[in-house]
């Protein structure tokens, strides 16, 4: 296949036209080492990718020296960051990120990702690197500034949209494992495909993700689930095995069950289209993770009854109880952003079951009740639940999600239930009583609570006042005299 044209011409002296560049240029001629751009800022140059402001620059020689010239120059830069161990150093200018490590080589041992390194050349940098996509650089040298550099004819992939490695992947990810989780972040990120012989060599090497911490792990989860269809990425996953390895509770959705003709939804292409969906949506991690995990209570409460088919009843509470565990293992923040995850997979029925019946006043209020500041992304998780492929009934729920919204801004505008108070405090009650804190103020609170959301009363102090007094005197509590 012919290069693409545009990709030839470029001319990188045009573009290379950030006032950084040119003290770069300056920097490498007065230290007289060989310096070039690399990796993803080429690569994103090529195929016109809004570039993450992060830039990376092999010295074939010292790259802490370089960082030192180009600070020297720089108005107001960052203090330098110095990895001594890596022959790395980092400075922030104002919204760049410059990395400048010198040019190395790399060996493995079979138990650790990380490498013992020695210097190299350019050729042995490049060549150590993930992907051919990753390997091109520019050089930044007064005889050749801004040409292009590309030993692994990364650009031929690129016009091809092809994630290779340029050195025997077999080799490449069992060096280091987590190049594996990369390749089909990339795959997704840039919607390319995976070579075969490199697809094949994650297959193989699926088993060695497990020397890589969980925090590396997740950053790349977090990545692949953070781009426009999620479940490009995960496809690859549970295809290679790696899935099976992160996060069994979602390859054990896969598959359908038949008994006396009978089936059940295959949950986990299922999964897959909800989290599609809510990426159209909503750029919120953890939503998106609500909606991978949604489901993953199903295999467990699996049942099949004969008079109504397949069961999956209490999913829910099993699958917030299994989210906690997942966060665990994975080494995920246990904080408000798991309970946040927590909560939305506890009630992603709730909304749903509402939308397949009449929808009434008191039903809503409890929904607004229990959801709180949760609702809209509640609502947004259900609406994204919605996959089935009968026209009609498609047509059905949507409609019906449209009629909860509604009565859900009634109802909010009238009872102001989001932000639910009790009009009558524990203390109020206590005082009017004569009481201590104990088990009759408690049942007093939920009496008035649970009828102002079955609509019996209004949230209003006066009402709610009139049923303290009633269930008071039913349970056999007087006003205190001293004080009414």
């Amino acid at each position: 296949m012919l290069l693409d044209p545009k990709i030839l011409k470029v001319n990188f002296k045009n573009i290379l036209t950030n006032p950084i560049f040119k003290i770069l240029k300056e920097s490498v001629a007065e230290i007289n080492l060989k310096s070039y751009l690399v990796g993803g800022f080429v690569r994103d140059l090529l195929i016109e990718r809004l570039n993450k402001k992060d830039i990376d620059i092999v010295v074939v020689g010292s790259g802490i020296e370089l960082a030192n010239k180009v600070k020297k120059k720089l108005k107001n830069p960052s203090k330098i960051q110095i990895f001594k161990s890596y022959g790395v150093a980092m400075l922030k200018w104002k919204d760049l990120t410059l990395e400048f490590v010198g040019s190395r080589k790399e060996s493995y041992s079979s138990n650790s990702r990380n490498p013992k390194i020695s210097f190299g050349t350019l050729h042995e940098d490049l060549q150590r690197r993930d992907f051919t996509i990753n390997t091109l650089a520019i050089s930044l040298n007064r005889e050749n500034y801004g040409s292009l550099i590309d030993p692994f004819n990364g650009v031929l992939d690129l016009k091809n949209k092809i994630i290779k490695t340029p050195l025997d992947p077999i080799k490449t990810f069992s060096d280091d494992p987590l190049r594996m989780l990369r390749a089909i972040r990339f795959c997704s990120q840039l919607n390319f495909k995976i070579e075969s012989n490199s697809l094949q060599a994650i297959k193989e090497n699926s088993d060695r993700i497990s020397i890589i911490t969980n925090e590396r792990i997740v950053i790349e989860l977090n990545k692949i689930i953070e781009t426009e269809n999620p479940s490009k990425g995960f496809i690859i996953l549970e295809k290679t095995g790696l899935l099976k390895n992160l996060i069994p509770e979602l390859t054990n959705l896969k598959g359908i069950e038949e008994i006396e003709g009978k089936t059940h939804k295959e949950n986990f292409f299922h999964t897959l289209e909800v989290v599609d969906n809510i990426s159209k949506h909503t750029n919120n991690i953890w939503l998106k993770w609500a909606a991978i995990l949604h489901d993953i209570g199903k295999p467990v409460t699996k049942k099949f009854n004969k008079k109504v088919g397949w069961t999956f009843h209490g999913h829910e509470s099993v699958g917030a109880k299994m989210v906690y565990r997942i966060f665990k293992r994975l080494k995920m923040p246990l904080n408000e952003k798991m309970k946040y995850v927590q909560r939305l997979v506890f009630m992603s029925s709730r909304p749903i079951i509402l939308s397949e019946s009449e929808v009434t006043d008191a039903a809503v209020r409890r929904l607004v009740f229990d959801s709180g500041k949760l609702l809209e992304d509640l609502i947004c998780l259900c609406e994204a639940d919605i996959t089935t492929k009968n026209p009609k009934r498609f047509q059905k729920y949507h409609e019906n999600f449209k009629i909860i919204r509604e009565k859900i801004r009634i109802v909010e505008e009238r009872d102001r239930i989001r932000n639910f108070q009790p009009p009558i405090s524990g203390k109020k009650i206590m005082e009017y009583f004569g009481l201590k804190p104990c088990k009759k103020v408690g049942i007093i609170k939920e009496t008035i609570k649970e009828a102002i959301l079955e609509g019996e009363i209004s949230n209003k102090y006066s009402d709610a006042f009139t049923l303290m007094k009633k269930k008071g005197s039913e349970m056999g509590l007087k006003p205190d005299e001293n004080k009414f």
